[in-house]
């Protein structure tokens, strides 16, 4: 569970900024949306190659 910790007086805004900042390196938006649909383990194996493949480019 990520947690940010508001200053007083600081706005509300900067401290969203952090917090999505903080999820962001994390990783938990990726692996929520990763997990939003169940895919077959063939299908994870197929993006994992298609991954490895553009990332060695």
């Amino acid at each position: 569970m990520s947690r940010i910790d508001v200053a007083p007086g600081e706005p509300l805004e900067r401290a969203l900024r952090r917090f999505k900042k903080k999820i962001e390196r994390e990783g938990i938006l990726k692996q929520l949306k990763a997990r939003k649909h169940y895919q077959k383990p063939s299908e994870k194996k197929r993006k994992k190659l298609r991954t490895s493949k553009s990332k060695s480019r």
